[in-house]
Parts: structure tokens; sequence; C-alpha cells
């Protein structure tokens, strides 16, 4: 890794490039810049944690094998995430929700996330880490249509536009959906916990996920 790490300050595109010159190995910078966002979108449709790293060690290798087929329509992350939610879709029943009618609740939405960390102090870090907990229980018991609308946005950080593309649906489902999650959920949970609480990702499950990945890929060449 510390070879490469003179590269973490590029982006997306520059890497992708890089990749497809030749230099494979920059591809390890991709999978951990992205891994905590696959890791999320697969525990929000309630796989587990093994299953999850199998989702994304595939979504990993799909994108990689397809490389060159990406176009620069989306960005590079709307593309991955796609990948990812197609290989979840392959597992269970797509959305069935597909025509959602606005309504004034969400309207008013703003872009500040619903789940803010407004305290930084140690005892209350550690609180929210059990918190985060409750909440990861609380989400498997949405409708999933909701569940990963509300992953994208609130816990990956993804605009309307971004989640729009990823799940082709349009920004006011997107934001329909948005709202609905977050009645549901602030029945069980306050505006106090940050995304870094929940479906934490350690580093050393991001060294496995990069390890297997990058010896699956060797082996391809």
């Amino acid at each position: 890794m510390n070879n490469i790490k003179q590269f973490d300050q590029y982006d997306d595109l520059e890497i992708v490039s890089r990749v497809l010159l030749g230099e494979v190995a920059l591809y390890e910078i991709i999978i951990r810049r992205y891994n905590s966002y696959l890791f999320r979108i697969g525990r929000t449709y309630a796989y587990n944690h093994a299953d999850t790293e199998d989702l994304m060690q595939e979504t990993y290798l799909s994108a990689y094998s397809n490389l060159s087929k990406f176009e620069n329509r989306s960005s590079f992350k709307t593309w991955l995430v796609k990948i990812m939610l197609n290989h979840c879709y392959h597992r269970k029943q797509k959305f069935s929700f597909q025509k959602e009618v606005m309504t004034e609740s969400f309207e008013q939405e703003t872009a500040i996330p619903m789940f803010v960390n407004q305290n930084n102090d140690t005892d209350r870090t550690i609180v929210n880490k059990e918190l985060g907990r409750v909440l990861e229980n609380a989400l498997q018991q949405i409708p999933e249509d909701y569940r990963i609308v509300f992953s994208l946005r609130e816990l990956n950080g993804m605009s309307t536009n971004e989640t729009s593309e990823a799940l082709s649906i349009s920004e006011s489902n997107v934001k329909v959906r948005l709202s609905r999650a977050k009645s549901m959920l602030r029945f069980e949970v306050e505006k106090m916990y940050s995304p870094a609480d929940i479906f934490e990702f350690n580093l050393i499950y991001c060294d496995k996920i990069v390890e297997n990945v990058m010896r699956r890929i060797g082996e391809m060449l």
C-alpha cells in the first residue's frame, strides 16, 4: 500500500485510466475508497457480514472486468454502486414500489443528514456506538425500498441525483422514499448519531477485501 499511497489524491477517473493502461495495483485504491459504501449497502439489504463481503468482492471483480465500458455518463461511484445493487437484486426481489405520490412532507427537505453527531465527547461516542446497533436493527424493520434509499442518501452521503441514477428511479421518488424512511425511523432513534457509528467496517475487514479482490484479479491476468 505504501508504494501506491502517493496516488491517493488522484480522482477516480485518473485511477481508472491508469488501471486500464496496466497499473492494475492501483485498483486497490478504488477498493479501499469504496469499501464502506458497499458494505453499508449490503448490510442495509439485511445480508450478513459474510454474504456482504462476498457481494462486495463480486462487485469489485465485475467492475474491474467491465472497466473499459465505464463511459463517465455518471460518477464512477454511482456506476460502482449500481453494480453492487445489481448483485443485491440478484438475490432478492426487485423494488415493488414504482409510483409513489409526492407529498408536502418532503418538499422542505434539506441537505443536512438526519443523523448528525452533535456531541463528540468520549462518553457520548461510546453510547452512540451502542445506539448505532439499535439503528441498524431499526432499519431492518422498514421496507427494503425505503431502507436502501435511506442508506444511499444518509449513510453514504449520495446526492438525490446520484441516488436516482443508481436506483433508476426519479428524483421525486427518491425524496418520497427518503421522507417516509425518516418518518419510520424517527420513532426509533434521535438526531445525534453519525453514519460512522452505523454498520462499522473495521480496517481488518477492509484489508481482507482488498487482498481477496486483488488476488482474484491477479488470477484473471
